[in-house]
């Protein structure tokens, strides 16, 4: 299906996107974007890929970095429990990303689950080649590892639709290869959701940088308002120096 427009609501201060595309017939299959022009972040939200949580809990933040300056698009896709699972949950980010408007090059970030999404899709070359760089905030990115610890109850079996022998190779980015574009993980130190082991061991296989916010829960690089968010926000393309925290570098 082409990317069509389906919304264009009147500008305004409440933190609704400029616009929203459709990238296929399922209602998950969309994308927000916040700011004019063409998107220079592609944003995925996490939520273990499920249903219960959408794309809404990131919409502060997208609107925020579009305040600043850089157009972002915020990407739905189907979950588990709505329509999605492996393979349609990978799938469709695969074509929202093929599908965003404009040529030039985007940053893929992606938060929790969805970090874990964003380091599928870099490892693969998804985007069709506009993916400069990725940017993996507190990711599910040993996806073995995430499932041998039953995070949130078994969130991995459940993607992988209790295929996980067979489908982990596929599935983990830390069995993929090296993305070929730079990639930035960010981790909290105080993050109760995904332990920061998991970036730690995508690191050291993929020779990823790896940034430590200290004392830093899972959500508040998310949360506008806080130091951490602050920094996201100049990392991921405002103004540089505003807003930031001290951190430690693998």
């Amino acid at each position: 299906m082409e990317l069509a427009e389906l919304l264009t609501p009147p500008p305004g201060g409440t933190g609704a996107p400029g616009r929203t595309l459709r990238y296929g017939p399922h209602p998950s299959q969309v994308i927000d974007v916040y700011g004019p022009g063409e998107p220079r972040v592609a944003l995925l939200h996490g939520g273990f890929w499920r249903e219960a949580y959408d794309r809404t809990h990131l919409a502060p933040f997208a609107h925020a970095l579009a305040g600043r300056g850089t157009t972002v698009a915020l990407v739905e896709y189907r979950r588990v429990g709505g329509g999605g699972g492996w393979p349609a949950t990978p799938d469709d980010v695969t074509a929202a990303l093929r599908a965003l408007p404009g040529t030039g090059g985007i940053t893929l970030a992606g938060h929790s689950a969805g970090g874990h999404l964003a380091l599928w899709a870099a490892a693969r070359e998804d985007g069709g080649g506009r993916v400069r760089r990725t940017v993996a905030v507190a990711p599910v990115a040993d996806l073995a590892r995430a499932h041998a610890l039953r995070l949130s109850a078994g969130a991995v079996a459940e993607l992988l639709g209790g295929r996980t022998d067979a489908l982990l190779p596929l599935a983990d980015p830390l069995a993929l290869p090296r993305p070929p574009a730079p990639v930035l993980l960010v981790h909290g130190t105080a993050d109760g959701q995904v332990p920061q082991a998991l970036s730690e061991s995508y690191a050291d296989r993929h020779g990823a940088r790896l940034v430590r916010l200290p004392d830093v829960g899972h959500y508040a690089p998310f949360t506008p308002g806080t130091p951490a968010c602050s920094w996201l926000l100049s990392e991921l393309g405002a103004v540089p120096g505003d807003g930031s925290v001290p951190v430690s570098r693998a």
